[in-house]
């Protein structure tokens, strides 16, 4: 029912979206599209890219008057660094990059025909279309944010902050750290890491509130919100691991420890002192905030190259440098929003259905009563 598709190179003219199944009667703001585009470039340890792309989107269709049609949303953000017909050929692939593994897929001795398309450049569309569906989710009281918990080594504290004080912290933050002292030192890490032409990873935390219970389904396994989730997480490049809840830490726990009681009062229904499972229980929302987590790898363009074999000549080489950033990983937060919200909002119109906004609405309603009354 709600599906997307991006389409564009890295240096080609631009990034397209085309999102469909948004309801008709939904307002869409352009700046509320562009702010998001503006987080994702926003972060310590970004490159000179980010600076030269102004990265504001153009609707080009499925909205009149700022109101969506029902019909599918294309959106448009064009390349001011369009030069992809001038590129040089590149034949010698980057570890930890879809260089070579892409080359001998497509049968290409040409690795800009890869690295074009393979970058990360493409998640601007991503977060076009999860800007999008952030709108539809808010209409439902669902907000989405997302923090940094970790840079290299460098973990924070204390992350039980509440919703409110983590989303301001966070906006405050160059890294989007909400932990003060450990953002002084996570910016010396990156520091350290640009003089020593190095990269850095680390980890996000993304955090969804008003999540009503029920979203998702165990009937299939494609049908599970987590395994949605965590597929949409995991397709964020650069990310190699995904948590949701404290799955790390509760695979070495007793079953006593780990599972989150339940509680009933007859103002809140049904629910839970504890959120060790992230708010998913069997593939769907149990009203508990849901909690993901993406464990990025430092990104795969070194300023001083590692070895690589050239794959013309097949001699010993170093790997192609392409202009590349340090550390990505408040970027990867503010993406990991966007492929959430995406997911919760095609489940959302999964369980409610609905051709117009306030079609879905009525259905939403009837749908809350039938929780506050069971």
């Amino acid at each position: 029912m709600l599906r997307y598709l991006t389409a564009g190179e890295s240096h080609g003219k631009g990034m397209v979206a085309i999102l469909e199944g948004i309801p008709a009667g939904l307002r869409v703001f352009e700046e509320k599209i562009n702010l998001e585009l503006g987080r994702r470039k926003w972060g310590y340890g970004r490159g000179k890219r980010m600076e030269i792309e102004e990265d504001k989107v153009e609707i080009l269709s499925g909205v009149r008057k700022g109101i969506t049609l029902g019909s599918p949303i294309s959106l448009l953000i064009q390349n001011k660094d369009y030069r992809i017909e001038e590129l040089p050929s590149l034949v010698c692939p980057r570890p930890g990059h879809a260089d070579l593994v892409g080359a001998l897929k497509y049968n290409t001795r040409d690795i800009r025909n890869v690295l074009e398309r393979a970058s990360a450049r493409e998640t601007v569309a991503r977060v076009t279309v999860g800007a999008v569906c952030k709108l539809l989710l808010w209409e439902f009281k669902i907000e989405i944010i997302s923090h940094v918990i970790q840079i290299g080594k460098i973990k924070i504290e204390n992350k039980d902050l509440g919703f409110e004080k983590i989303k301001n912290l966070a906006e405050k933050s160059p890294l989007r750290c909400i932990d003060k002292s450990a953002e002084r030192k996570m910016l010396a890490e990156i520091d350290k890491a640009r003089e020593k032409k190095d990269t850095l990873g680390g980890v996000f935390e993304v955090i969804v509130k008003g999540v009503p219970p029920g979203l998702g389904s165990f009937m299939q396994y494609d049908l599970r919100l987590d395994g949605r989730l965590a597929q949409a997480i995991m397709a964020i490049p650069s990310v190699k691991a995904v948590e949701i809840g404290e799955g790390l830490i509760n695979s070495g726990l007793l079953g006593s420890q780990v599972h989150d009681r339940i509680y009933y009062e007859k103002k809140r229904g049904f629910y839970r002192k504890t959120n060790h499972a992230g708010g998913l229980e069997g593939g769907i929302t149990n009203g508990e905030p849901i909690i993901i987590r993406g464990y990025m790898k430092p990104i795969s363009t070194l300023m001083i190259p590692l070895d690589s074999v050239n794959v013309v000549t097949k001699e010993a080489e170093k790997a192609a440098v392409e202009r590349s950033d340090i550390c990505v990983v408040p970027a990867g937060g503010v993406i990991g929003e966007a492929v959430s919200a995406f997911e919760i909002a095609r489940c959302l119109r999964e369980k409610l259905g609905g051709d117009s906004l306030s079609e879905m609405k009525r259905n939403y309603q009837a749908y809350m009563h039938i929780l506050k009354n069971f």
